[in-house]
């Protein structure tokens, strides 16, 4: 700490006592530092892990900024998973049970960031403004999002390594894909749930207090159990069921690929479009589906991977190298994801691009119209 003091001289800069501190350079009382909650109700402030509470307050700055970028995905996800709803529930070709799983996942993205006008407003007032409330309603759409699009995103798997993997099978009828699409919201239930009532675990501020997840920094036996238990549900269990069926799917996708561009070969084609026989082209379709599929997988796998890592250290590892800034990363990932995943599918889906050229023909796609066989093909999917 440095002090320079004056008793007297015109200049005023040499009248008050300034002393450096790791944040900010302070002039008597004229400026204050300001330590993370200070603006936080009084009642609301016992939920405020005292962790937390030894960070200075972070530069406003960093709060437009987020809520900036909140707004900005609000509106991207809200639209870009509205759309994708309407145009999946309102196209008939585009109504199989397969694209069940499909909504249900837009729609979990949908939820997610309904709670985003939350913490906007939280940033935009660099605090909390509706206590405990708030952070309940916060917590309880994001605990139930989070996991059912995980979950969900594993019966994707699933669904495609069937039909790839096992095309001599039974397809997916509709009360099946109804089930499964039950089960997603069943399995989602505790962990926002029991939270919410506090029977297990509870619903606390992070980071800058502007949001809130389920608690991970108090020290006890129930909040290592819920902590390590909800890992283990919400992100290995979908892990490992994405990395077995998607494993089984690109070794089918790298076997067929290698077959078409055998038979173009000996065909002295250069295009595969159109080789093969019928059953061929379709499984090329369901191929190209796959892929996408994966792709939704890496989205998956780097939105909750920073929750998980930043939750396992901050429970049972060295909590040295957590703080607000750190603490905030892994919700904005997972709000990019869910703005991200429905324009995967706008790019990725032709039968989707077609029924969202006819609807919105000013959106500006120019998506031909498949031939049989990869219509077939693509609305088995």
């Amino acid at each position: 700490m440095w002090e320079v003091e004056s008793s007297g001289g015109p200049a005023e800069l040499l009248n008050a006592t300034y002393t450096l501190t790791p944040g900010a350079l302070v002039a008597d009382s004229r400026y204050e530092v300001k330590m993370l909650g200070w603006n936080t109700p009084p009642d609301y402030m016992e939920y405020v892990d005292p962790f937390w509470k030894k960070f200075e307050a972070p530069n406003p700055a960093y709060h437009y900024m987020l809520g900036l970028l909140y707004i900005f995905l609000m509106a991207g996800s809200l639209i870009g998973n509205g759309v994708v709803i309407w145009i999946f529930a309102t196209a008939k070709s585009l109504q199989t049970p397969s694209n069940m799983l499909v909504i249900n996942l837009a729609l979990m993205d949908f939820i997610m960031m309904l709670k985003t006008p939350v913490f906007i407003v939280n940033s935009f007032n660099e605090g909390p403004v509706w206590g405990k409330f708030g952070c309940d309603i916060y917590g309880l759409l994001g605990g139930f999002s989070g996991p059912c699009a995980a979950i969900t995103n594993a019966m994707i798997a699933y669904d495609r390594y069937k039909t790839i993997a096992k095309p001599f099978d039974s397809k997916m009828s509709r009360g099946t894909a109804m089930a499964i699409v039950v089960f997603t919201w069943v399995y989602a239930l505790p962990w926002s749930l029991l939270p919410y009532l506090e029977i297990f675990g509870r619903f606390v501020p992070e980071g800058f207090l502007t949001s809130c997840t389920f608690d991970y920094l108090t020290d006890s036996d129930e909040t290592r159990a819920f902590v390590a238990i909800i890992f283990f549900f919400c992100f290995c269990i979908p892990f490992c069921l994405i990395v077995f069926f998607y494993g089984q799917i690109y070794s089918h996708v790298s076997a067929h690929e290698k077959a078409m561009r055998e038979q173009a070969k000996r065909m002295n084609v250069q295009s595969l479009r159109g080789v093969g026989t019928k059953e061929e082209q379709e499984k090329s379709a369901e191929c190209r589906i796959a892929k996408v599929a994966m792709g939704i997988f890496f989205l998956f796998f780097i939105s909750w991977f920073p929750y998980a890592c930043v939750a396992l250290d901050a429970c049972f590892g060295n909590r040295a190298s957590l703080t607000p800034l750190v603490s905030m990363i892994p919700a904005c990932t997972c709000k990019t994801v869910a703005t991200l995943d429905p324009w995967v599918y706008a790019f990725n889906h032709p039968r989707y691009r077609l029924e969202l050229q006819k609807k919105m023909p000013w959106f500006c796609i120019h998506e031909e119209a498949p031939k049989d066989n990869a219509t077939q093909s693509t609305e088995k999917a």
